[in-house]
């Protein structure tokens, strides 16, 4: 019978600790993404999971640290898959950029997609202590670096003000995947970018003041 003592002992028994804190932790992260952190409690997690409660607290001291891992993990998948497109646009931000966008509204189209993880998680978590709400907000903070790196390599003006309105088209995107048609996230993306990079290329900047002549007209 799944999730009584007996079948959850065995299952621990047949795998190392390793092994056992991962099957944990790729059960609660499908129910944590599926069904939202609040809803879903560790005796749920250690029944999917056919472990014991007692494994489950040897490897995530708490709930709160088991959505922090959950998180870490959704981080550390997003910017493998960034970094395989920067390595490949080295010296074409522009181009850099066009792919980002690209493999991020292809996953904002998947049918299953409920959303970035970390803004539900922080949706969820409103209040600044949780370990989770942490690995979120550094979460986002890392999206604007890196997207203001691309906005200097591009040799906009205000490159920070770029960045801020691409990581608002970007977040605007993961939570809008419920109102897009099939195929319609990535040729939003690419347009409303083009359109906010013109437009950051054509900012007005005031120019210096000059020291007022002293004697005119001579």
């Amino acid at each position: 019978m799944p999730g009584s003592p007996t079948s959850a002992n065995a299952g621990d028994a047949h795998g190392n600790s390793d092994e056992v804190r991962d099957r944990i932790l790729r059960t609660a992260s499908k129910l944590f993404y599926q069904r939202g952190v609040r809803a879903v409690g560790v005796d749920l997690v250690v029944e999917e999971a056919g472990v014991a409660k007692t494994s489950l607290y040897r490897h995530f001291r708490t709930k709160d640290d088991l959505i922090a891992a959950f998180l870490q993990s959704e981080d550390e998948d997003f910017w493998r898959c960034w970094n395989r497109v920067t390595e490949l646009h080295k010296t074409d931000p522009a181009a850099e950029l066009e792919a980002h966008l690209d493999w991020i509204g292809e996953r904002v189209g998947r049918p299953n997609y409920r959303g970035c993880p970390q803004l539900n998680v922080a949706a969820e978590f409103p209040e600044a202590d949780p370990p989770a709400r942490r690995v979120a907000s550094a979460h986002k903070h890392e999206l604007r670096r890196r997207l203001k790196g691309i906005a200097e390599r591009l040799r906009v003006k205000r490159p920070d003000e770029l960045a801020g309105q691409l990581a608002l088209l970007i977040n605007g995107a993961f939570v809008s995947s419920h109102v897009l048609s099939p195929g319609e996230a990535v040729p939003l993306l690419r347009t409303t970018a083009h359109a906010l990079i013109a437009g950051a290329r054509k900012q007005w900047v005031e120019p210096p003041l000059w020291p007022a002549c002293r004697n005119p007209g001579k």
